[in-house]
Parts: C-alpha cells; structure tokens; sequence
C-alpha cells in the first residue's frame, strides 16, 4: 500500500434526521408535558409542615436523653458544676495515683505523701464543701467542758430541698469510692504488698468517716423534719387541743422508728 492511497473508499455522508415526519414511529409518543392529556393537568402538590412520625420523635428522644445522661449532661442539669466535678476529681486522683505510681515513680516517700495530700483534699472536701453545698449537710465532732466529744449535725432547711442531680451523685461518690479502696486493701492482702497497706487503711478511714458522718446527718435531718411536720399538725385545721397533741404524738413517734 503507497502512503497517497486513501484509508477509506467511500466517503461519509453525514447522519440523517431520525424523525422523518410526523407520523415516524422510530420513538414512542407519549403525553407528557402534553397540554390536553387528562393525566398531566393533575393538581399541583403543596407540601406542608407536620408532625413527625411516631419512631422519628421516639428516635429523637431517646438520642437527647442518651446525650443528657453523659457528663456533659450531668454537669449541665448540676446546680453546683464546679463542685460535683472537684468532688469526683479528687476522689479519682487519690486512687489513681496509688494504683499508677509505680509506673511513674520508684520513689516510695514521694508515692506516700502525694496520695496522702489528695486524701487529705478529699476528706476536707467532701465534709466542709461539697456535703454543704450538694446536699445540704454538715457535720463534725466536738469535745465539751467535761471531755465528753458529741457529734454535731447541721442540715438546710427543709423548704428549700437540694437539686436531684447532686444529691444524687454525691450520694454515689460518697458509697462507692469506699468499695474501692476495700477492694484495693484485699487485693494488697493477696499481694502481700505491706509497704502500701497503710495507705489503704488510712483511705478507709477517712472515706469511712465521711460516709457514718453524712449518713447520720441526713438521719438527723429527716428526723427533725419529722418533728416539724408533726408539731405543725400538717396543716390541718381542727386539730388542735387534746386531738391535735395525740395525732402528732403518733405521727412524731412513727416518723421517729422510720427514721431511727
């Protein structure tokens, strides 16, 4: 074959019109867009607004509840945020630092005194700041004239009751942090780990303190809430003279084995 030969004999002629005529059935005819045709003037549909369906809100729900039960959440429905979060974190950071010292430290006297210091914070903490403010109890232990100590308990007014979130969450702290250190002191035991025992048994005392200390507190709290509500009578008028000193001796009295 020369180079001047061409590639192809025919020439190309250029593509023809597919639709011919009017009456070409090459492509299907249909009624679209077609202004006489009973199916296309159909009523234009207008979307409104409405409620969501019954999963969709359910599913909604239970995302911002989930998201509400985070801490986050805690902290935002506290009314005392920055006190609920002191009170987990020194709490938190006295055991962790007796757990995780050895992988920072080989320094026993350095070790003892941090965790000492941190539950020195926590005790003071918890029995002057965080029982005050969260739930509205106070207590301590004073040495009269005669040499005879006494406790004594202090607690809010009853007309003004403590938010749920934090007397629900130092209640929490207040009884579970004790069950960690226990667990802590067995596990010692077992490990025959004596060097770090007494730390452990000082934890337990101070955490031990605060948890009989708080409980009679709200004890004592109930008790003379008790006593106001029977005094007062429950505001029931008529009940005064002999029957109103009979019911609220009886209500005193049951409200007293209740909360003994």
């Amino acid at each position: 074959m020369s180079a001047s030969q061409p590639l192809f004999d025919a020439t190309i002629e250029p593509d023809e019109d597919p639709i011919v005529n009017s009456t070409s059935t090459q492509f299907p005819a249909g009624n679209i867009g077609s202004s006489g045709s009973s199916r296309g003037q159909g009523r234009p549909v207008v979307l409104t607004p409405g409620p969501a369906p019954a999963n969709r809100a359910s599913g909604i729900a239970s995302n911002t509840n989930n998201a509400e039960m985070g801490i986050s959440g805690i902290l935002k429905s506290s009314s005392h945020p920055m006190v609920l979060a002191c009170l987990y974190l020194f709490r938190s950071a006295a055991i962790a630092v007796y757990v995780l010292c050895g992988l920072f430290t080989d320094n026993y006297v350095l070790s003892i005194v941090i965790v000492v210091v941190l539950l020195s914070l926590d005790f003071w903490n918890v029995r002057n700041v965080a029982g005050r403010t969260l739930v509205g109890l106070r207590y301590w232990n004073e040495v009269d004239e005669e040499g005879e100590s006494s406790w004594v308990f202090e607690c809010r007014d009853p007309s003004r009751p403590a938010n749920a979130i934090d007397e629900k969450m130092f209640w929490i702290a207040l009884y579970a942090f004790p069950l960690g250190w226990l667990a802590l002191f067995f596990v010692s035991l077992l490990k025959f780990n004596i060097s770090f025992l007494p730390i452990v048994i000082l934890a337990l005392v101070f955490n031990f303190s605060n948890v009989l200390g708080f409980t009679y507190a709200d004890r004592d709290a109930k008790r003379q809430w008790a006593n106001q509500m029977s005094s007062g009578g429950f505001g029931i008028p008529g009940l005064g003279g002999i029957g109103g000193q009979l019911v609220s001796g009886a209500i005193r009295n049951g409200l007293g084995r209740v909360f003994a």
